[in-house]
């Protein structure tokens, strides 16, 4: 059935299939979905490294941020801490991607192709986000995880919680990007 705000699903929800890249890409989170799916990527063999993105969060009261919460996640799964790369300061999605770049351009990697694992309601902001922070030429794969609330882009208009979730995400692209599409166009 076709509803009227499929061009919010459209925008909201990304998904692509996985394939050969050359790192791993976790824009932060309290959710072990994203650790999970991002192990299983690397265990088939996408791609040799896992960049989990986070600073400190109330969410994780047990943790000193969420890069080492989802470290831990990984080490446990008994991949090599040198596929690991660290980013632990970002406090907000754009901070995930800046710091993430910025890590990989430390550790002088070459990276054409990226897997970009996160939330499914968060992909689109998410993209538009890391798309934002790397040079134009890198391309991104994204691969989306359903957390424990089940937001998923057939589901999301069906529950208010959901909606509101959703919803907060049409909101926050408009404030993330209205300053970037603005410094474009005068540029």
């Amino acid at each position: 059935m076709k509803y009227p705000f499929n061009c919010i699903t459209n925008l909201i929800f990304v998904e692509h299939e996985p394939v050969p890249a050359d790192i791993i890409l976790i824009p932060g989170g309290s959710r072990s979905q994203l650790i999970e799916k991002a192990i299983k990527l690397y265990q088939q063999g996408f791609a040799p490294y896992i960049l989990p993105s986070g600073g400190a969060n109330k969410k994780l009261p047990n943790w000193e941020n969420e890069w080492k919460y989802m470290q831990n996640i990984i080490l446990t799964k008994g991949i090599s801490k040198k596929a690991v790369l660290k980013e632990d300061q970002a406090k907000h999605t754009f901070n995930n991607a800046a710091l993430s770049w910025q890590v990989i351009q430390e550790k002088n990697l070459k990276i054409k192709k990226v897997l970009l694992v996160c939330k499914a309601h968060h992909s689109r902001r998410a993209l538009l986000t890391y798309q934002t922070a790397f040079p134009s030429n890198v391309e991104f794969i994204v691969c989306p995880i359903i957390d424990e609330r089940e937001i998923k882009k057939d589901n999301w208009f069906l529950d208010e919680v959901k909606i509101k979730i959703v919803m907060n995400e049409v909101e926050k692209i408009g404030q993330y990007f209205a300053k970037h599409t603005t410094s474009v166009v005068k540029s």
